[in-house]
């Protein structure tokens, strides 16, 4: 089902455990526009999409936004033959970067199931919005449930085993799954707040005295989507992280944007820094305040 050699493989793409998983990124400058980043944020990040690979069949994490839509297929094609059987789940169904691409994707690949929490998948994804176009034909997908915990395979039979759950920690219904193989965790939305300076990367951190500190952690989560923490009760967040991190042997955090975390050392302080700075956010510790939309902090 793979290509023979890795130097095939379609700019972007980054084979993290050879054979079995990759990254696919799409490259973003960060100039005040980007709303997953704070305002005054400059230089360059990557919007992460993930392919996990058995034989005949692969499951992609997220479909990327519509302007990447050329890159991701020439990227899928350069891991993928035609016959693999391809499943999409979008891990948060009501944001662009998940679902903009699963029709263009099914029009392409044979993308056989779509993974949702929703019966509606299909709806949410806009899968066959271009029969609103003059002769064209709105093709069916099918959609299989995902309960709030489950796990689900890769593949025939049962031997890639997928974790998926809710987000411990999340603004909208937001999923994370754990990939026992590879022992990967995929974070969606939290842990994105390592990016680059310059385009060419690096897009991993590999050790963790180059992972940014508690105080650059905490400035993210409070201009970006995670401002309500502040002031907030934030104990319960804080179990549920380190239940996260205690159930599972994480190796690599793979967020849906920025850098990609590798070893067990960068996994750790990073999920340190994360419960320090919930714990100093805390209801008692920081106090609750109206933000103006503009204000850095």
């Amino acid at each position: 089902m793979l290509m023979d050699v890795a130097d095939r493989l379609a700019p972007g793409v980054e084979e993290l455990v050879p054979g079995r998983l990759y990254v696919l990124r799409s490259l973003c400058p960060l100039d005040g526009r980007m709303s997953s980043y704070p305002a005054n944020a400059r230089g360059f990040t990557a919007v992460n999409c993930y392919l996990l690979v058995e034989p005949g069949a692969a499951l992609m994490l997220d479909t990327g936004f519509t302007a990447h839509a050329k890159g991701i297929l020439a990227q899928l094609a350069s891991v993928l033959r035609p016959e693999t059987r391809l499943s999409v789940y979008p891990l948060r169904l009501n944001e662009f970067m998940s679902v903009c691409n699963v029709e263009v994707i099914a029009d392409h690949f044979d993308v056989e199931q779509c993974y949702s929490g929703n019966p509606d998948a299909a709806l949410w994804v806009d899968f066959g919005g271009r029969s609103d176009q003059a002769g064209a034909i709105a093709r069916p997908m099918k959609t299989t449930l995902v309960a709030r915990v489950q796990t689900l395979q890769v593949g025939d039979g049962d031997a890639r085993p997928v974790d998926a759950f809710q987000a411990p920690i999340r603004l909208i219904g937001t999923r994370w799954l754990y990939d026992r193989a590879t022992r990967t965790l995929f974070t969606s939305d939290s842990f994105t707040q390592e990016w680059s300076d310059e385009e060419h990367g690096p897009w991993n951190v590999e050790r963790a005295e180059d992972l940014r500190g508690p105080a650059h952690l905490r400035s993210f989560l409070l201009n970006t989507r995670y401002w309500w923490l502040e002031g907030g009760e934030t104990d319960s967040l804080r179990r549920k992280l380190r239940d996260v991190f205690d159930r599972h042997e994480i190796t690599t955090i793979a967020p849906g944007y920025g850098r990609v975390l590798r070893g067990r050392d960068v996994v750790r302080r990073q999920f340190e820094m994360m419960d320090e700075v919930l714990a100093g956010l805390a209801r008692g510790v920081a106090r609750s305040r109206y933000i103006d939309r503009d204000e850095i902090r």
